[in-house]
């Protein structure tokens, strides 16, 4: 995306500096000038909206679980009753999670990593946060890991549609973003990196940029 908006505008491609942006710490980051951009899976809320601005959404996503591949007990919302669930501190999914069934017992972490070896240890029962996320977890250990997608009333849990942050007001940045964002699906390289690094399937589908109206919903 940035590379893209220095082509169209005559600039030299820039020198990217990447650092980490915790969940927690993502709008104090952005309000800071700490950092410009955040493109992690960055999901538009809200709250969030409230503190930063949002190019996108460039993705459609939901929430899911990730349970060991020999744990045949949990293949939905409901059988978190009574069973230990992880996410990152700062992250909403397992709220989310709680809210819906409050019997769950929450397990937080600074990182996904450690959640991941929590479960792999059987020090937590499942791991919750994106399809997204999960899927590569998943694909990085193969017969450890299976993803489960959660449900309610016959429809995804959440709606969770990735943004890429950055400074509140910035309106000629977030266009300049949503322009190299409908570049990239015109020309399939969106496409090349979804299957790339996602993978397929229905938790994940295409987002539209400049398109907020899911925040009044």
């Amino acid at each position: 995306v940035v590379n893209s908006i220095a082509a169209e505008n005559g600039w030299e491609e820039p020198t990217i500096d990447w650092r980490e942006t915790p969940s927690a710490q993502r709008e104090t980051l952005i309000q800071n000038g700490e950092v410009d951009l955040i493109t992690a899976t960055y999901s538009i809320n809200p709250g969030r909206s409230e503190s930063v601005n949002f190019g996108g959404p460039y993705l459609l996503t939901h929430q899911a679980l990730l349970v060991q591949e020999s744990n045949s007990e949990i293949s939905g919302l409901d059988d978190l009753d009574g069973k230990i669930l992880c996410s990152v501190t700062g992250s909403t999914p397992a709220q989310k999670v709680k809210e819906a069934l409050p019997s769950v017992q929450l397990q937080e972490y600074d990182t996904y990593s450690s959640c991941t070896e929590a479960l792999r240890q059987g020090n937590v029962d499942a791991l919750t946060t994106d399809a997204t996320i999960l899927n590569g977890y998943s694909a990085q250990s193969p017969g450890n890991f299976r993803v489960v997608e959660l449900e309610q009333d016959g429809e995804p849990f959440t709606n969770e549609y990735y943004g890429i942050g950055l400074a509140k007001d910035d309106t000629e940045g977030t266009d300049a973003i949503n322009t190299a964002l409908e570049a990239m699906f015109d020309d399939g390289s969106y496409d090349q990196f979804i299957s790339d690094n996602l993978g397929e399937g229905d938790a994940i589908t295409q987002g539209t940029p400049g398109d907020l109206s899911f925040l009044d919903e």
